[in-house]
């Protein structure tokens, strides 16, 4: 009988264990995506060098994919951030927006990888798809001609504010 109960106990202890590990983890894992939305979510400004725009996030399958698509004004000290998962070859193309755009990649340490300049609206079926043969993990996209004499070049790091 105690030799049953000794096995039952050690049984039982051992899937509360499991379940206590689990729960661990499931928690640390929430918590690191909490912490990944909370830095997107206080993102407000993106600088290179001296001079900051101020984003909008596009962090959902639906927000980039919509991006900067049918606006016909965007505020030239305004823009978009795409941001990434994990960094990844990303591409840009412009169907369905209606003014040039400026488009910068840069990595995970916050390097421009990639621009470019003054990417032309659309106006056809087929659109042109553009991007760096480098892993980005953020895009961002301001007014087209806007990066042409600050300075800013491949190479340049970007700050968050």
């Amino acid at each position: 009988m105690f030799k049953t109960i000794s096995k039952l106990n050690i049984i039982l202890g051992i899937v509360v264990l499991l379940i206590a590990g689990f729960l661990f983890l499931c928690a640390q894992n929430n918590s690191r995506l909490q912490n990944n939305k909370k830095t997107e979510n206080n993102i407000s400004k993106v600088c290179f060098k001296n001079k900051c725009f101020d984003v909008e996030i596009a962090n959902t399958p639906e927000e980039k994919r919509i991006g900067l698509m049918n606006r016909k004004y965007l505020n030239p000290s305004s823009g978009m951030l795409f941001t990434f998962e994990k960094e990844g070859i990303y591409n840009s193309w412009m169907k369905n927006t209606l003014i040039p755009l400026d488009i910068i990649w840069f990595n995970k340490d916050n390097e421009i990888i990639f621009i470019k300049e003054n990417a032309q609206p659309c106006k056809t079926e087929q659109c042109e798809t553009f991007g760096p043969e480098k892993k980005a993990l953020y895009i961002l996209e301001i007014n087209g001609g806007l990066i042409e004499g600050t300075g800013v070049e491949v190479g340049d790091e970007v700050e968050f504010k």
